[in-house]
């Protein structure tokens, strides 16, 4: 037998042991981008706004995220008192989230305000706790690629201007849906050298200069023509971290749980032989197998997050191995938690 294999029906093996010993006071929260070793062993599924939405409802006291840093941190922000949020390798961050320094946020808003505009801060939610508490002290709130028109809307009701950070795709595409001019969208530094400009001054939407790198250069314009071409009438739907050139040749854009509720409709009606999917892989690749014979998914490009793909089985066990000592928790500092919480509760109250 191959040791490799034995070796990990061990640790799936242990894993499940432990859940078991642990029980009700243990619950396990995976990212959709989670390999399936780790969803296999995960009691909540979802998007960051649906488990977000979940965390004031769980009554465990270890909630253990298999995600990126950020989440953790949003479910550490969210979570009772006494309950612990454990997260497997807290080396697993966000390329866009790191985009975004909080010192330079705060530089940025506070210029803007001087100028005597009033410009509210909307931040996506790849973003550190940091960021979030500086957008909450300046009135601002958090969004999610579900919930970016409806957040985006909002904030343009609360002032003169909008500042969206830090995925300049997701709010220009989310702006293209609202019907905000392009010329009254402008992309700034983060440094906000720039701010001075007549552009800025007139603009509606100011666009922070972030992206997450597996949307926008692994996935073009050019391999969307190709999948119409070589697949007539079939539709290609993609995440709107994607760049806006692929977003406008695209037959759909939306966030995973879109993109998961149109796969399951497509299978479910049968009218439909061919999707493409164009976001992290493994999701396309979960859906490719859940509904193989039913629908032929193909992905748009091989886009797996490396971050994502820090948390494996094996360090999932080792956090439940410990559990118990507290090793791995996730701790917020004081500071930033009520201005963070502000800007998050503003969401979930406006999107409930």
């Amino acid at each position: 037998m191959d040791h490799k294999v034995c070796g990990q029906d061990a640790t799936h093996a242990r894993i499940a042991e432990l859940k078991k010993k642990f029980g009700a006071d243990l619950v396990i929260l995976g990212h959709h981008y989670q390999a399936d070793e780790i969803i296999r062993h995960v009691d909540i599924v979802g998007d960051s706004l649906e488990l977000a939405r979940r965390i004031p409802d769980i009554e465990a006291r270890n909630i253990v995220f298999c995600g990126v840093y950020f989440m953790a941190e949003s479910a550490a922000l969210l979570a009772r008192p006494g309950q612990r949020v454990f997260l497997p390798d807290h080396g697993a961050d966000c390329a866009m989230a790191r985009m975004a320094r909080a010192a330079d946020v705060e530089r940025v808003l506070e210029r803007l305000s001087a100028s005597g505009r009033k410009v509210l801060p909307l931040a996506y939610v790849n973003s550190s706790l940091a960021v979030k508490a500086v957008v909450g002290r300046f009135g601002g709130a958090v969004c999610t690629s579900s919930n970016a028109k409806t957040m985006l809307e909002w904030a343009m009701e609360q002032g003169d201007a909008v500042l969206f950070l830090p995925d300049r795709n997701l709010g220009r595409n989310t702006a293209r849906v609202l019907g905000i001019a392009p010329e009254k969208q402008v992309l700034i530094s983060a440094s906000g050298n720039d701010l001075d400009r007549d552009e800025v001054r007139g603009a509606k939407l100011l666009l922070w200069p972030g992206c997450c790198p597996i949307h926008e250069s692994l996935m073009k314009p050019d391999m969307v023509d190709a999948f119409h071409s070589h697949f007539p009438g079939c539709r290609v739907l993609v995440h709107p971290e994607c760049t806006p050139d692929v977003v406008q040749r695209c037959d759909g854009a939306g966030s995973t749980a879109y993109l998961i509720k149109e796969v399951e409709k497509a299978a479910a009606e049968g009218r439909e032989h061919t999707l493409c999917i164009g976001t992290e892989f493994h999701l396309v690749h979960r859906l490719m197998e859940r509904y193989a014979g039913k629908l032929n998914i193909i992905p748009l490009a091989q886009a797996s997050c490396a971050d994502m793909e820090k948390v494996d089985a094996q360090k999932l066990l080792s956090t439940l191995e410990y559990l118990e000592e507290g090793a791995g928790t996730v701790t917020v500092e004081e500071s930033l938690k009520a201005p963070a919480r502000d800007a998050i509760v503003r969401m979930l109250e406006r999107c409930r």
